[in-house]
């Protein structure tokens, strides 16, 4: 079971370290010949719209006919094998293999298979992926047609990636390359630290020798008999779940899965499973981890022995109490984070199974450097006073109402759950060895775990999750402190001595703002019928559109956007737009942020906070019966706002802790500094540096944003399901009732953006990481996307063609990257201004030859026509990718953006697909010779200090 609930949906906010280790983790390493599905052993009853069923030779398969989208399918091969099973001199070759599995294989030649794909409608990396953990490897097929021809096709791929790879050894040395820059590119201070701090949790367990990107000597140098050896041993049938959702028969899809892989047998015999190791018994310890450019924070562990009973209905509710229980906890300190002068920027408590080696409970705190001491004190103080006082009755009912609302609305909208969303969830029910339950049933387990709840019983469970090995304690910090580990004990030692108090109740709170004045009159509505539209003009100036949809059942997505965004801004000097998420946090007038949660716990809302180039923008997400509540809590924000000091700083720390991290790789400069070059420098999209972020006060956070929020023209977009009418009459009681507002009217300032100009030599800065790791990038400037629509579709589909050419020559041949980007970033906002880039990390010495590559590919495509399969290996991803967005209300709440102001965007729309099967060779060709020449370049790079 999960759930999620409001949120302010801002990267910083969460826990950076649990999120990291959460990134290692898959529970089930159960895999053994022929186990069976776990309904089998489980007293739990699984979606009765999946159909399982095992081979005779052992391989598992579920198939589930869902239709949303339709048309379409998601095939997933997982492999219960990782990086676990690798030999010593192995290690990394189960992540190789994964790649080997694109290069070749009995009926598919070196380089076809993607080109197979493409031309089915298939992008490299959005509908054809792969990962590798410590437990398991999965292949990822979307499929954006289920035609027999399709289906097949990528059920052929999945049987030659079975037992057919050709591991040639050629391949495997140019494909060492892409592998050891996937390397360097995961290797970032954050990265380090977190797998740190699982080593340190599962001290003695084989998972802290066996990170799944390996290592690089071995990488390197291993012969291809070994990667042969791995593959001959741990790619079996008793060890494989082929798992296929969509719009397909299920009845005819087991068939044709029966036929294909039926004769699949393994080579040697079935291989035993490694030793996982003993977990180090601990008591109460201290652990200091140093990572250069990391961030500060404080973690407090416990960690006990895995349990490898089958799921049942108990396992899940023992698990569940002793959740609530931490979600109590969590909740607590996420109430301390957001008080003025909190010990520590954010917190949060999870709990979950590592590897089949240990359960873990983790209390964590992200801190400014010189304030972990506090940090420490404050999670310490929090985790005793739980434990010895316990949860209250209210808080845990808190806790189960949020939970049962988040479950109402999953079964509430499962008949329009994803084809992708579904075949994620199912691979991960294998992954985690559990029963994979319906919505509907996770609700009604839900209700029979809960019902009769007390706080005894969950004060008893929170009793077990702190015991076992602990309390671990481990600082993790950019620089030692003065004392180095004896520091850290000192201060748990201290805070330990200090005793704690029962938490005061807190007083219930009710939402305060269902009332906004007389609902405000229609003067003008009108109907776009061939898009499904409604657009309406209320009194006050305020505009709304709508769609109604049945794309998800009870899912409803409202955007605000309001003034100008960026553009609005002086383009001579800086502003605090990186404040933004403080506007969320901040609260209203009349509650802070932890009392609006509180207030609407029973309800399904969100809210987001955002600057765009031509809006400041609120976003909600929302269940049809909620849109009432969500549409208030918008206004709120819109109309009484409040701009806390304490938000501000909050936000402030986050980004001067997180501000070297940047510095550490070459991405993570490009990610900070990219927008500001080729916005020629204008502080609109600079980010700010220390001294800025340092010198910037809550007064001027307030400044930037109230008279922008309070003032600005209010354009409202509703997509989901709901009616014209009702969505009509609940903006008008919200929205509409509100004091009028100006037109949105256009800054002159839209036409001082300006694109750099082209350079001989390249900018060139540089990072902090290691000495082998470098970024470059080209852009060139086109235009702008509404005022030549022809031109947008030809530039996107000629960066596409660019971008499979690099990836054919710099990853694929040369091996010489694993991250290459292209897009056609065309404002569709600022008159004139977009641009084409192609984006690359690489090893330094490879810069020079990434460039002369681009060059070639430009000078090619200028003088000579694409082929009609290349044409239409790069449009078919283009025309499958948008099909599949249109079937999504995000599509719709984002494309309809300013439509009411601009119709540009509405002919984008209706031309969206057609547009792209107009632009044929001579376009591309005419495209080329007019944007992509040498002499109209822009060149970026960063590079590690002593080359540059």
């Amino acid at each position: 079971m999960s759930h999620k609930k409001m949120e302010c949906s801002t990267v910083w906010w969460f826990l950076a370290t649990v999120s990291l280790v959460a990134n290692f983790t898959s529970p089930a390493y159960a895999d053994s010949p022929s186990v069976p599905w776990p309904q089998t052993q489980s007293d739990i009853q699984a979606d009765p719209h999946v159909r399982f069923g095992m081979l005779a030779n052992g391989m598992r398969f579920a198939i589930m006919r869902n239709v949303t989208p339709p048309g379409q399918a998601a095939i997933r091969f997982r492999i219960g094998s990782g990086s676990l099973d690798e030999n010593d001199n192995q290690q990394g070759l189960a992540h190789v293999l994964e790649h080997m599995a694109f290069k070749g294989s009995t009926h598919v030649a070196e380089g076809e298979m993607i080109r197979i794909l493409q031309r089915k409608g298939l992008a490299f990396g959005p509908d054809t992926n792969a990962h590798t953990s410590y437990d398991e490897t999965v292949y990822a097929l979307d499929l954006p047609e289920v035609d027999a021809d399709t289906v097949s096709t990528g059920l052929m791929l999945m049987r030659e990636t079975a037992s057919e790879l050709t591991l040639d050894a050629g391949a495997f040395d140019r494909e060492r390359g892409v592998i050891l820059s996937e390397e360097r590119l995961r290797d970032t201070p954050q990265y380090r630290a977190a797998l740190e701090i699982m080593n340190s949790l599962l001290a003695g367990k084989r998972a802290t020798m066996r990170a799944p990107i390996g290592k690089a000597d071995i990488i390197s140098n291993a012969p291809v008999a070994l990667v042969r050896d791995y593959y001959r041993t741990n790619y079996r049938p008793d060890r494989a779940t082929l798992m296929v959702v969509g719009d397909i028969d299920p009845a005819a899809m087991e068939t044709e899965i029966r036929q294909r892989f039926g004769d699949w047998k393994g080579v040697d015999p079935a291989p035993t499973k490694p030793d996982l190791g003993t977990l180090v018994t601990k008591g109460e310890s201290a652990e200091l981890i140093v990572v250069p450019g990391g961030m500060t924070s404080v973690q407090v562990a416990w960690t006990r022995l895995y349990d490898a009973a089958p799921d049942t209905f108990a396992k899940r509710r023992a698990e569940l109490i002793e959740n609530l229980g931490l979600m109590v906890l969590n909740r607590r300190v996420s109430t301390i984070a957001g008080k003025a002068d909190a010990p520590f920027i954010s917190a949060g408590i999870g709990s979950q199974d590592l590897l089949d080696s240990a359960h873990v409970v983790l209390i964590a705190a992200n801190s400014e450097p010189d304030k972990w001491q506090a940090a420490l004190t404050a999670i310490d103080q929090e985790q005793r006073r739980i434990q010895e006082f316990g949860a209250t009755q209210a808080e845990i009912d808190r806790e189960i109402l949020d939970y049962r609302s988040a479950l109402q609305a999953a079964a509430a909208g499962s008949a329009t759950r994803t084809t992708t969303d579904v075949a994620s969830m199912l691979t991960s029910s294998v992954d985690d060895d559990q029963v994979f339950t319906s919505p509907s049933e996770d609700l009604s387990l839900f209700e029979t775990m809960t019902n009769g709840v007390t706080a005894a019983e969950v004060n008893q469970a929170l009793q077990r999750a702190f015991s076992g090995n602990g309390p671990q304690v481990v600082l993790q910090t950019a620089q030692s402190p003065e004392g180095g580990v004896d520091a850290v004990r000192q201060v748990y030692d201290a805070s330990n001595a200090v005793a704690v108090s029962a938490l005061s109740r807190a007083a219930d709170v009710a939402w305060p703002y269902a009332h906004f004045g007389a609902p405000g009159a229609v003067v003008e509505r009108r109907a776009v019928d061939d898009l499904g539209l409604t657009m309406v003009r209320f009194s006050n100036g305020v505009r709304l559109t709508v769609k109604p949809t049945k794309l998800r059942a009870n899912e409803v997505l409202v955007r605000e956007d309001i003034g100008g965004g960026r553009l609005d801004l002086p383009h001579d000097r800086s502003a605090p737009i990186w404040a933004s998420p403080a506007v969320v946090l901040s609260g209203v007038k009349a509650m802070d942020y932890q009392d609006i949660q509180k207030a609407l716990t029973a309800n399904i809302v969100s809210i987001d906070f955002s600057v765009g180039d031509s809006s400041f923008r609120f976003d909600g997400r929302t269940r049809t019966v909620d849109l009432a509540t969500q549409l208030q809590l918008m206004s709120a924000y819109t109309s009484d706002p409040a701009y806390r000091p304490e938000a501000f700083k909050r936000v402030q720390q986050a980004y001067l802790s997180g501000l070297d991290q940047y510095e550490a790789t070459p991405g993570g400069i490009v990610s900070r500094d990219f927008p500001s070059l080729v916005h020629l420098g204008d502080p609109r999209w600079t980010f700010p540096d220390r001294a800025q972020l340092s010198a910037a006060h809550p007064e001027d956070f307030e400044a930037l944003f109230r008279p922008m929020v309070s003032n600005g023209s209010i354009d409202i977009t509703i997509v989901g399901d709901v009616t014209v009418d009702d969505a009509i009459r609940l903006t008008a009681e919200t929205f509409g009732a509100l004091p009028s507002r100006p037109e949105t009217t256009s800054n002159d300032d839209r036409n001082d953006v300006r694109f750099p100009a082209t350079n001989e030599k390249p900018v060139v800065e540089a990072h902090k990481g290691r000495a082998d790791s470098a970024a470059a990038a080209v852009g060139v400037p086109i235009g702008d996307l509404l005022s030549d629509l022809p031109r947008s579709f030809t530039a996107n589909l000629a960066t596409q063609i660019f971008q499979n050419r690099l990836i054919d020559q710099f990853r694929i041949a040369e091996g010489a990257s694993y991250v290459l980007e292209g897009d056609a970033d065309l404002s569709s906002e600022v008159p004139g201004y977009g641009y084409a880039y192609f984006y690359v990390e690489t090893d330094p010495a490879k810069v020079v030859r990434f460039y002369a590559l681009v060059d070639d590919i430009a000078k090619d495509l200028r003088s000579h026509d694409v082929s009609p399969d290349e044409l239409a290996r790069a449009r078919e991803p283009i025309i499958e990718t948008l099909k599949h967005q249109q079937q999504g209300n995000e599509y719709w709440i984002e494309y309809l953006r300013g439509a009411q102001t601009d119709s540009r965007g509405l002919d984008r729309i209706r031309d969206n697909l057609s547009g792209y099967d107009r632009v044929a060779a001579a376009d591309i060709r005419a495209f080329a010779t007019t944007y992509f020449s040498p002499e109209k370049f822009w060149k970026f790079e960063v590079l590690p200090p002593a080359v540059r």
